[in-house]
């Protein structure tokens, strides 16, 4: 609590209060991007299995029950491609913004030594919302996912409006439960170690001075990613 009390009494100073804000402004937009960019990940690869499925697999109630090895394998590969793709383009982007605010925050930069608030303030947003985030969504999934039990099992009341309604926020609550939340602890993990060695590279002696400048092509190298993460992963129309 005395470190929190510090910190936030340094944020009351001229400047440096503005790079506070600025840090946690911009740890809290990249882990709801997060969230947000793998679940759209999971809904495209969710989506592509299925229509493999309608298009080449027997659904006939009448159908050998038995599934096809070749098949299920071809499921299993679309689900993985499309999840190696779309964790590929969120580690590039959260790779490049820890160097990028690092950089930024160099003391060559806009407020001198003060600059590297904008840092620790981006370090603690990370590790802040990523837990509530992941406390959120972990609940909000399960929540779901109950749901749907309760009006199987509970009320057998399977295949009525109510059991179609659960089954759409199962859809949800899946990719909230065993996807997003989960990996934003190697996200949260990743970030606070590596920015730290990032931060000793942007104030260190040979490279501070021309850190502000690497920081913004970091930053435009970081949004590339963001924008494919969900551009490049649409379903399409």
């Amino acid at each position: 609590m005395f470190d929190v009390a510090v910190f936030f009494s340094l944020g009351l100073q001229d400047g440096v209060f503005c790079r506070n804000n600025g840090g946690f402004l911009l740890g809290g937009a990249v882990i709801y991007w997060f969230t947000g960019a793998s679940t759209q990940a999971v809904s495209t690869g969710a989506f592509r299995a299925v229509e493999f499925i309608k298009k080449n697999i027997n659904l006939d109630p009448d159908a050998p029950k038995k599934a096809d090895p070749k098949s299920s394998t071809e499921v299993v590969k679309i689900c993985t491609q499309y999840a190696q793709k779309g964790m590929f383009n969120i580690f590039i982007a959260i790779f490049f913004f820890a160097l990028a605010f690092a950089s930024l925050s160099s003391p060559a930069g806009i407020g001198g030594n003060d600059a590297v608030a904008l840092f620790i303030s981006y370090l603690i947003a990370i590790a802040v919302f990523g837990l509530f985030q992941a406390v959120f969504m972990a609940n909000a999934g399960g929540a779901w996912d109950n749901a749907k039990k309760v009006v199987e099992v509970d009320m057998k009341a399977k295949g009525t409006e109510l059991h179609a309604a659960t089954v759409i926020g199962d859809t949800v609550g899946d990719p909230f439960k065993d996807t997003s939340s989960v990996a934003l602890n190697p996200i949260i993990k990743f970030t606070t170690l590596f920015g730290l060695l990032a931060m000793e590279i942007a104030i260190s002696e040979n490279f501070y001075k021309v850190a502000p400048y690497f920081g913004i092509a970091f930053f435009i190298v970081a949004l590339i990613f963001v924008w494919r993460s969900f551009y490049k992963m649409r379903i399409p129309q």
